[in-house]
């Protein structure tokens, strides 16, 4: 899945792209409106979903709603902006916006609806993540062991989720962070060892064949448990 991310802030673009590409997607970031319209209109477009901030130098997102739905581009657009009054959110998706998430936003939110959107056209994403007798479901975002439903926190569902997706590979700490806390300065430096520990205890408690390492100074892995 190939996602175009259009947003003059430089730090909130590279949150976005860094967690977008660490969640399997290949993301390209751009800073202006005329350079995204250019590059998700242009011949040849292969996006599969747009994030749009509505503020842009050059051409602003409104502007890009309206040309892309004029040209007939009908590319998902997901709209991420910090203007959050009623008015705002009616003019976007009157303009042709398929969602709209205000800022500051959880990642964690951001990827549900666009995940959701990507459903729509029939693009699945897999909507089922299997580990051993661990299983996620993406759509209703039910873990279940043993096809046994089990009951989490939404942030413990969200590491969850995110560490599945990742199996086999190392999720950084900082993305952990990110996906459960957005963009809030305001989170405990601890505060992801204990959503992981959490995490960890109960489904060793409800039998889960499946085991998340800790890599050092680097972030989380999850495996199928080994057996000797």
């Amino acid at each position: 899945m190939k996602i175009l991310v259009i947003e003059d802030d430089k730090t909130v673009g590279e949150y976005v792209r860094r967690g977008l590409d660490e969640a399997g997607y290949h993301v390209d970031l751009v800073g202006d409106g005329d350079e995204g319209l250019r590059r998700a209109s242009g011949k040849g477009s292969s996006y599969d979903m747009m994030v749009l901030d509505l503020r842009l130098p050059k051409l602003s997102g409104i502007d890009v709603l309206r040309t892309l739905r004029d040209r007939g581009v009908g590319l998902p657009v997901l709209v991420l902006t910090a203007q959050d009054s009623v008015d705002f959110k009616v003019q976007a998706l009157r303009m042709g916006a398929d969602d709209y998430v205000t800022k500051p936003f959880a990642f964690e939110e951001l990827l549900a609806r666009l995940e959701a959107l990507l459903r729509r056209p029939g693009q699945l994403l897999g909507r089922s993540l299997q580990i051993a007798n661990l299983a996620f479901d993406t759509e209703s975002r039910q873990a279940f062991i043993d096809d046994k439903p089990q009951v989490l926190s939404a942030r413990e569902t969200a590491v969850l989720e995110l560490l599945m997706r990742r199996k086999d590979r190392v999720v950084s700490k900082k993305l952990v962070e990110d996906h459960i806390f957005g963009l809030s300065g305001d989170v405990a430096s601890n505060a992801v060892e204990v959503y992981i520990h959490r995490l960890r205890k109960q489904l060793s408690e409800r039998g889960a064949k499946v085991q998340i390492h800790t890599i050092r100074g680097v972030g989380y892995i999850i495996a199928e448990e080994k057996t000797a």
